[in-house]
């Protein structure tokens, strides 16, 4: 079965972390990318400035109120939660073995990380080799970088 990577962006306000993650997903080759949770300046101004940068790519943007609508209305074999507290594994250079099928990558763009009903069910990970948060757009491009090219075609 192929794998389809999806990046998700929750709990966000900052227009610019919006906008660097749309950067990040697209120039990876990722097709969609998306947002939960978006509030304040994020979603007045990073949303339509991420929506504008997906249209000219004729690439996805969703943008939805909670992370369990993406669950709900997405399908995930498997949902990952990006956390350097309590990682269940680790991600390194050869990817993560055993996913395949879409594959939420759920990235925290605010304080605290994740309710803890907000990541139930998922599985938390973090980067092999780094400790501590390094913030959401190092963690992306490592982690969607590694997935992709460590894990077989993972381009959604």
């Amino acid at each position: 079965m192929r794998l389809e990577v999806i990046p998700v962006l929750h709990n966000v306000s900052s227009v610019q972390r919006v906008v660097d993650m749309a950067r990040l997903s697209y120039s990876l080759g990722l097709d969609t990318l998306v947002v939960t949770k978006a509030y304040g300046g994020a979603a007045q101004s990073g949303v339509p400035e991420a929506m504008r940068l997906a249209l000219k790519l004729g690439k996805s943007l969703v943008v939805l109120p909670e992370l369990r609508d993406a669950v709900n209305l997405l399908s995930p074999s498997q949902v990952l939660a990006v956390t350097p507290s309590r990682a269940d594994r680790m991600v390194g250079p050869r990817g993560l073995e055993g996913l395949e099928g879409r594959v939420l990558v759920v990235f925290s763009g605010g304080e605290p990380e994740f309710d803890p009903s907000e990541a139930a069910g998922a599985v938390r990970v973090y980067i092999e080799g780094v400790e501590g948060k390094v913030g959401p757009i190092a963690e992306a491009a490592l982690i969607l970088y590694f997935l992709l090219r460590g894990g077989g075609d993972g381009r959604g």
